[in-house]
């Protein structure tokens, strides 16, 4: 026995605990209309999940707890029992019993064979429903959910509905159903519901796997723009990166150059001013003492003392004079500066995307527009307004380098005008020392010697202070060279980082000779000067913005969309998977279901035999039909409407032209009765109909047989002859599964091992009472 025993506590009719134990392969519960047996049937849908309040004969979840009563003693009586088990009738005295405040069945199996899908040898479920409509549900007493019992129990050939459990009217149901209904009945007596629940499992995962996919993919959707403009921040940063990089090449080029030229050129300089310096100052030291020799001389005259004069004044007019000049080299080399700075920022600006516009500007052009009706005057006032300041040159920069400019020009001419006066009193200064000297030279006196050597001295003098003079000038040039190369190098490093000025090991340049840098032309090493300039316009101009914050938001979006590709992927990869295992449980339904209706056919033809006493019955595969009408919309039909449609347009010369389609497969149920030219359900009568369903019923059962079957007064519709065809399939159904029966009829009483007797007190409670024929029978013997 796998079924051993039901406990009902608080349902429906039954409030105090009453428990059936089924000992026997037949156990009949009897009683009278009203007495609540019927409430066992639906005790047993509830305990195995059934959902359907309405199908347990209630609104809502409150509706299946016991809701107390009273009433006059005698209410349902036992009456038609005595004669088969001996039952005392007429239970209690007038009684009142309270309402319950929640309903719990529990059935005890035994799975010493694992007929359930646990490791026990006994297994209990129980479910409990309280006012609130709430469910518990429990195995073996723990707390589970309904998809832990009903896939518990679909691996058992069990279910809450179905084959297994059949009330009077659902026998019927069978013949009335449509075709594709009839499948699903059949389907789920021949054991193929847990395939069922699995495709239906895999199409509700399919379903929720194409909803992730849409939801991936609408997240991929929403950030592919941002992603895209991301995108192309980072090829404009890896732009500017990669016109880093070639300044920084060009840098250590030009700055490995520009050091070996600025030492050369020192050490050309200072190597050159040696011996005119050593000259100079031995001329000095000449001139001291042919001075003293002069003024100490006897026969020193005025004209001496004006040759020393004159020669101090010279010294000092060329003193004045060279400084004068160095000043002007270093304020033109400061405009230089200047006129370079401006021209970068000039060609900066002739791009229009640096182009800038003061708040005011736009303040006062919105003025202008918000006053403006005409759709056409704002348009022709925007771009007005957009080509004014295209050609506008307003940056703050340019406007200071611009004044810087003008204040040097202005001390430049000072220094102009300075000069011009020191070089005109330096010649003044040499005439008057030329006609000294030439008047001394006209002289033959000896006494004139000491002023004639004077004179050679000054004029050597003369001769290495222009020397000197060259040589500072190009030292000064040297000198603002080397300022700008300092310059050059802290923005090197600012822009492109300490290995634009680390040059010195960089392998492209190690096998660059110093003579190869001095012997190449300086215009050429300009040349490299205005490439690093252009290259650095270009990377101010690029507004990369702040490359690190962009490439690392670059990459985690990326990383975001990535993630989510693959998580498409996989998704797309379950979603192939899904459809292939519901391929194959279709396959494997269809294959089984085809098998099991010819298995069914052979056991269907046998009681259908029996019950007639002859004739033919059978099961078909057939297809729905379609109807495509004028209308475009599809109707689905039965055979049966089918053939009074036909019939109905063929008797009126109507039709409506539509085509039909093949649906889905469904099962047709073929009878011929012995004697009867009766081949259609719909001429079948109403006992011919119980006992074709009934046959069909037992028939099913006997190919894929449940562990238990309940049968609720399925032979109500019986006569008496009937009734012992239906005893003896009982008899021969009971050797593959368990049965409770619920019933008036006396034959099928007397099959059965357990009877219990269902009674209802005049408090509306139902009460069991029971006898055990079997060990009545091991007792009598």
């Amino acid at each position: 026995m796998h079924l051993k025993s039901l406990e009902i506590s608080g349902f429906k009719s039954f409030a105090k605990k009453a428990t059936l134990s089924f000992t026997s392969p037949i156990s009949a519960i009897v009683g009278p209309n009203g007495s609540g047996k019927s409430n066992v049937a639906e005790a047993f849908r509830f305990v195995l999940g059934e959902q359907s309040i309405k199908s347990l004969r209630g609104k809502r979840g409150e509706d299946l707890i016991f809701n107390g009563g009273s009433g006059p003693a005698g209410a349902g009586g036992m009456g038609g029992i005595g004669s088969v088990g001996g039952f005392v009738t007429g239970i209690g005295a007038a009684s009142t019993s309270g309402r319950a405040n929640r309903a719990g069945v529990k059935v005890v199996f035994d799975n010493s064979k694992r007929i359930l899908n646990v490791d026990f040898d006994e297994v209990t479920l129980e479910r409990v429903v309280h006012r609130d409509s709430s469910n518990e549900y429990f195995i073996n007493g723990s707390l589970v959910r309904l998809k832990d019992i009903v896939e518990l129990l679909a691996g058992a050939h069990i279910g809450a509905s179905g084959h297994h459990i059949i009330s009077q009217g659902e026998a019927d149901r069978i013949l009335n159903a449509n075709i594709r209904e009839r499948r699903e009945m059949i389907e789920d007596a021949l054991g193929l519901k847990i395939y069922q629940y699995k495709k239906t499992e895999s199409q509700r995962k399919l379903e929720k796997t194409e909803e992730n996919m849409k939801s991936v993919e609408s997240l991929r959707r929403e950030i592919a723009p941002h992603l895209k403009f991301l995108k192309k921040q980072v090829e404009k940063v890896e732009k500017v990166q990669e016109m880093r990089e070639s300044l920084k090449l060009a840098y250590q080029e030009y700055f490995k150059r520009e050091e070996v030229y600025l030492k050369h050129e020192h050490a050309r300089v200072e190597a050159d001013k040696k011996g005119p310096t050593s000259e100079l100052r031995e001329l000095d030291a000449a001139l001291a003492e042919a001075k003293n020799i002069l003024a100490s001389s006897k026969n020193a005259d005025a004209t001496s003392g004006e040759v020393i004069s004159l020669e101090q004044e010279l010294a000092r007019a060329r003193n004045e004079k060279d400084a004068t000049a160095r000043e002007l080299g270093q304020v033109e080399g400061e405009i230089s500066a200047a006129l370079r700075a401006i021209q970068r920022e000039k060609d900066k600006q002739s791009r229009d995307e640096n182009k800038t516009v003061y708040l005011r500007d736009v303040e006062e052009i919105a003025k202008q527009v918000f006053t403006i009706d005409s759709l056409d005057e704002i348009r022709k006032l925007v771009k007005e307004f957009i080509a004014r300041h295209r050609t506008a040159e307003n940056s703050s920069a340019l406007d200071d380098f611009e004044k810087e400019v003008v204040e040097l020009r202005t001390k430049k001419a000072a220094l102009e005008h300075s000069l011009k006066i020191a070089g005109e009193k330096e010649v003044a200064t040499h005439e008057l020392y030329t006609q000294l000297r030439h008047k001394i030279d006209q002289e033959k006196d000896t006494n004139r010697e000491a002023e004639k050597n004077v004179f050679k001295i000054i004029a050597r003098q003369n001769e290495i202070r222009g020397i000197l003079n060259t040589l500072k000038s190009h030292e000064d040039r040297v000198a603002l060279e080397q300022e700008a190369y300092k310059r050059e190098l802290q923005e090197a490093h600012i822009m492109v980082g300490r290995e634009a000025v680390n040059f010195a090991s960089v392998p492209a340049l190690i096998t660059l000779t110093d003579a190869d840098i001095i012997a190449e032309a300086r215009t050429a090493q300009e040349e490299r000067r205005r490439a690093i300039e252009k290259t650095k316009i270009r990377i101010e101009d690029s507004g990369a913005g702040n490359s690190s914050e962009i490439l690392k938001e670059y990459k985690e979006v990326e990383e975001r969309d990535g993630f989510l590709a693959r998580e498409l992927e996989d998704l797309d990869k379950s979603k192939v998977s899904l459809v292939a295992l519901i391929a194959e449980l279709d396959q494997r339904l269809d294959i089984e279901f085809k098998e099991g209706i010819l298995k069914i056919n052979v056991q269907f033809q046998n009681f259908f035999a029996l019950m007639f006493g002859g004739g033919n019955a059978g099961l078909n595969v057939v297809r729905e039909k379609k109807r495509k009408c004028r209308a475009d919309t599809d109707l689905v039909l039965s055979d049966e409407e089918m053939a009074r449609d036909m019939d109905a347009a063929s008797g009126d010369g109507l039709g409506d032209g539509g085509e039909e389609e093949e649906g889905a497969e469904g099962i047709e149920i073929n009878v011929n009765l012995p004697r009867k030219k009766v081949k259609s359900l719909m001429m079948l009568s109403g006992g011919e109909r119980a006992l074709t369903s009934i046959a069909l019923l037992f028939a099913v059962s006997q190919v894929n047989p449940p562990p238990f079957i309940i049968l609720d007064e399925t032979d109500a519709a019986l006569d008496e002859a009937n009734s012992k065809k239906y005893g003896d399939m009982i008899a021969n159904l009971s050797q593959y599964s368990q049965l409770i029966l619920i019933t008036h009829n006396r034959e099928t009483m007397s099959r059965a091992g357990v009877l219990y007797g269902v009674t209802m007190g005049n408090d509306g409670a139902s009460r069991l009472l029971s006898i055990q024929f079997d060990e009545a029978v091991k007792v009598a013997k």
